[in-house]
């Protein structure tokens, strides 16, 4: 056990490296970005498997190890423990008064009746009993609480069932965020997830089973009567329609109530604004006409957002970083903020610019982040221009002659984790079962006791002697209301007889 200990705390320290340097598995698009910005660096520690290190030599090396000692732990001790259920229980010790808890009395009883009395009452208490002829004295051994041993084992070979469970389950399962606003269907497929994370031997081809799932509308409720919580979020409510095996339902999404589709679990994880925008160029033609999805900063849903618009049909890119402010005011200071995360007052303020954005490098960027290095800015800031500002349904002028802007509408979105294991209902029986054991082994006493009983000049010498293996607090008790039980006059101390 110590050594298994010692690997344990091995493998907390060996997956350090996993949450320090970007992964393969979680996230592709880090490891070509980390290759780039450090060359030196990168090929050793892809030589060293840093880039996968759940699934390297070492980390599965001392995973197995892990597995082998625990192993090697548990199988003596049952084999111990399956001997010791067969065995009989000890005979009694020559002096039972040098027991931590004992009686001793005489009793003018016939021996034999008093000992049928004790092996009764020691069976009934659900002890396995054996009775011992030793010399002048004829005595009885009774023992109980194995069950303090079995819930032992039981936890710790639950525990390598999770540890196997979870370990299977790492290379089967997968999980994936997609952000997807009012009106639009999300389909499980790998090309439409924004992030997606699967296990080592997790095939797209025939672990993702096919749905849809289409965001028909999302509610939010606010407190409106508590001035105390005034504006505080109540209830998320996401109306979808589901489709699966050629047919489509209603269903309602919530937080803490995933759905189940197919096997996978879809969770309700987050929610703002997706401002629809609508972009024409100088000739007005349609350049750009989409939800452009903004991501809060604050409680009341202010929210930043960028557009990149490529240079088809137009002669430069144009980058633009907005503020949306669903309910705006206007703070001493002349700066924007939002007091409410309800579309009450809803702007949109957008700074403008122009130059290379970097969408024809091939090296991949986020679409939440611009990169102003190198650009030229026409709107807000020190430019002396006042950033363009719309409210819904307004179209404003873009600086230079570069066309219009128009906000359509606000629409909400949400934010999704899809999330398949097909071993999870194992984690929670062997997870179960490890609670059971462990309150076995906390909660059953393991306790033996002898009854001896040697004849005397008219009568014999009784002894009632109780041995507890570990603590038991209840075992002086338990003595006490045995030898009561077979006649001790009171309470009788070794050496009051």
């Amino acid at each position: 056990m110590p050594t298994a200990l010692l690997l344990l705390l091995l493998l907390a320290l060996a997956a350090i490296p996993g949450s320090l340097v970007p992964q393969r598995s979680s996230d592709p698009n880090g490891v070509t970005q980390y290759f780039e910005n450090n060359p030196d660096w990168a090929p050793i520690l892809d030589g060293l498997q840093l880039f996968d290190v759940y699934s390297s030599v070492w980390f599965s090396a001392i995973y197995v190890l892990l597995f082998v000692s625990l192993i090697g732990c548990i199988i003596p001790r049952i084999l111990l423990h399956a001997k010791a259920l067969r065995g009989a229980p000890p005979k009694t010790p020559s002096r039972l008064d040098r027991l931590p808890a004992s009686r001793r009395w005489r009793s003018t009883a016939d021996p034999e009746a008093l000992l049928e009395k004790a092996r009764k009452a020691l069976a009934a208490g659900h002890y396995r009993v054996r009775r011992y002829d030793q010399g002048p004295r004829i005595t009885v051994s009774a023992e109980r609480g194995y069950l303090r041993e079995t819930g032992n084992l039981v936890f710790h070979v639950a525990l390598v069932g999770v540890l196997i469970a979870v370990a299977i389950g790492s290379t089967v399962t997968y999980y994936g965020q997609k952000i997807v606003v009012e009106g639009q269907t999300f389909a499980n497929t790998l090309a439409a997830y924004d992030s997606f994370t699967p296990g080592s031997y997790f095939n797209a081809d025939t672990s993702l089973d096919p749905f849809a799932l289409t965001l028909d509308s999302f509610q939010v409720d606010y407190e409106l009567e508590n001035q105390n919580s005034l504006g505080d979020v109540t209830d998320y409510t996401a109306s979808v329609t589901v489709t699966e095996d050629g047919t489509s339902r209603e269903e309602t999404l919530k937080v803490n109530q995933p759905l189940n589709i197919s096997g996978a679990d879809v969770y309700l994880m987050g929610n703002g604004y997706a401002p629809y925008l609508t972009v024409r160029n100088a000739d007005g033609e349609v350049v750009f006409s989409d939800p452009v999805v903004f991501l809060p900063q604050d409680d009341y849903l202010t929210s930043l957002g960028v557009v990149k618009i490529p240079d088809t049909g137009q002669d430069e890119q144009i980058g633009m970083i907005g503020f949306f402010y669903p309910t705006q005011v206007t703070l001493s200071t002349g700066a924007y903020s939002s007091v409410f995360a309800g579309l009450v007052n809803p702007v949109l303020t957008v700074n403008v610019y122009v130059g290379d954005l970097g969408l024809d490098s091939g090296v991949p960027t986020s679409v939440y982040t611009l990169d102003t290095d190198g650009l030229t800015q026409l709107t807000g800031g020190d430019t002396g221009v006042d950033s363009l500002e719309l409210t819904i349904g307004d179209t404003v002028d873009l600086p230079n002659g570069l066309g219009t802007l128009t906000l359509e509408s606000v629409p909400r979105y949400i934010s999704i984790e899809v999330r398949e294991d097909p071993t999870q209902i194992w984690v929670l029986v062997f997870a179960l079962l490890a609670v059971a054991g462990l309150l076995l082994s906390l909660f059953v006493s393991r306790r033996r006791m002898w009854v001896s009983v040697s004849a005397r000049d008219a009568g014999a010498e009784v002894t009632v002697a109780g041995l507890a293996r570990g603590d038991d607090p209840t075992l002086d008790s338990a003595v006490a209301a045995l030898a009561a039980r077979l006649g001790c006059p009171g309470d009788e101390r070794p050496g009051s007889a």
